[in-house]
């Protein structure tokens, strides 16, 4: 069982004057990157993570071609999407997978996802099930850092690429383009079906 319920959104971006640029980078000197255990997962330590997510815009595919969409709503999550989601990361750890995440003063602000197993034939996919950076803290590059560290564990797993069913909201679109995704050329069904309206991407590893 990988993390299907909200997969990969909360990376959406902000501009940044120089004086917050630099404020930002202090911070980012300050995370803490580490790998989480089994044990560690919990409700108690996403209670200093914010989830939310105002969504204004969308990607949606229409007759073929991608076009932007309104598609206004408040990305969130509930007591019960917590506790799903401590189920799924602790299944990841217990099967193999991955997961990673950053503190800043103890708290976690940030994680990534990956799930054991290649798939898709000669693309030679892992599934990154999920990445998401607290509301507070991004636009810091945590976000980049975690999937970086994706791709790292990704490789010495033997993939060739990272397959992730993205959220469509246009910053988190946004913020994959810039860590090299683009559209994936073999779609996972499984994924599709589950969130029809995330965008289907890959990204060599």
């Amino acid at each position: 069982m990988a993390c299907r319920r909200d997969r990969s959104g909360g990376m959406m971006g902000k501009i940044w004057n120089r004086p917050q640029e630099e404020q930002d980078r202090r911070t980012q000197d300050m995370v803490i990157y580490r790998n989480i255990e089994s044990e560690e997962l919990s409700r108690e330590l996403f209670s200093h993570f914010i989830r939310r997510q105002e969504v204004v815009k969308c990607w949606r595919r229409e007759g073929g071609e991608w076009v932007i969409r309104d598609a206004p709503f408040i990305d969130d999550w509930s007591e019960e999407d917590y506790a799903f989601l401590v189920t799924c990361l602790k299944n990841t750890v217990q099967t193999g997978g991955f997961v990673y995440g950053a503190f800043l003063d103890g708290e976690l602000k940030g994680f990534v996802s990956a799930e054991p197993g290649l798939f898709g034939g000669e693309h030679k996919y892992i599934d990154l099930s999920s990445i998401h950076v607290s509301e507070d803290m991004r636009g810091s590059g945590i976000g980049r850092t975690l999937f970086e560290a994706a791709k790292i564990w990704a490789k010495d797993q033997g993939a060739g690429k990272l397959y992730i069913s993205a959220h469509s909201a246009v910053e988190s679109q946004a913020f994959y383009k810039k860590m090299g995704c683009r559209e994936a050329e073999l779609y996972h069904q499984g994924h599709v079906e589950a969130e029809p309206y995330d965008c289907q991407l890959e990204c060599p590893v």
